[in-house]
Formats: structure tokens, sequence, C-alpha cells
């Protein structure tokens, strides 16, 4: 940590971890999976499936997967998951964001799929914030 009142010289980073070098990061650099506590993993890959278009992978109670796209999305069973972490409020630890075509035709279809558009919309017409059948926020916008 820095002293009070010093900045930090130019390439010095706050947090010195001796752990990561430049060399070991820079084999970390493609992103494959993005992975979902959740109650029920089959369904929410069949959702995400249908909701994306991509394909529901091999999954079983414990673990789903969803591929076909630029990251893989898999979904793990915890048990007494409480749901997702809520929508405006809750702690949410992170969101998904997609581009459609068509938003009209895209709030219409994901609802139709289970996915639930909140009263509390943010993004003035430029984006929608939905969540998904257990609770998880994700966003869609206009490609």
């Amino acid at each position: 940590m820095r002293a009070p009142g010093k900045k930090l010289g130019r390439g010095a980073r706050m947090f010195k971890t001796g752990a990561l070098t430049p060399s070991t990061l820079g084999r970390m650099t493609t992103l494959s999976t993005i992975i979902f506590d959740c109650a029920d993993p089959v369904a929410l890959a069949a959702f995400y499936a249908k909701a994306t278009g991509w394909r529901a992978g091999e999954g079983d109670a414990d673990y789903a997967t969803v591929d076909g796209g630029p990251v893989t999305l898999a979904f793990q069973r915890v048990d007494g998951y409480p749901g997702g972490p809520g929508w405006p409020g809750g702690q949410k630890h992170l969101h998904l964001d997609f581009q459609v075509p068509d938003l009209e035709s895209a709030r219409r279809e994901l609802v139709a799929l289970g996915a639930v558009m909140p009263e509390f919309q943010p993004g003035e017409d430029s984006w929608t914030v939905f969540t998904d059948p257990e609770g998880h926020p994700f966003c869609v916008s206009a490609a």
C-alpha cells in the first residue's frame, strides 16, 4: 500500500501481491466460461440456450452449460441457493449484456421464455434490464 498522500508512479500498482507478474498474466488472456450459482442448472441452461440461440451443452442436476457463443455459460447447483441477487436492490456480483437486432421483438420473446422485465428501467430505451427465471439480472440493447 502506498503511504497516505503519496502518488503512485507511472506503471505502479496500488496492490502488490508478488504472485502475479506480467509474464503470468500474459497467459490469462481468454475468458472461457462464466459460471452462475443457481438452484436448477438444467432449467437455467435451457432458458439461456433458447434466449441466445446457442446450444445447450452436456448437463446434469448439478452442472449444465450453454455453448456456441463467445464464452461458455455454465450453471452450477448450490444447495439452498436463495435465488438471484435481485433488481434493482440486492448484491449484484455481475450481469450479462446482450445485443440484439430488434430490441422490441427480443423483449417480447424473452418474457415469453420466462424472463421478467422489472418495473425499474434505468436505460431510457437504450437497454432493457431483465431477470432470468432464477432472478439473475441481464441487459439487452439494440446492436
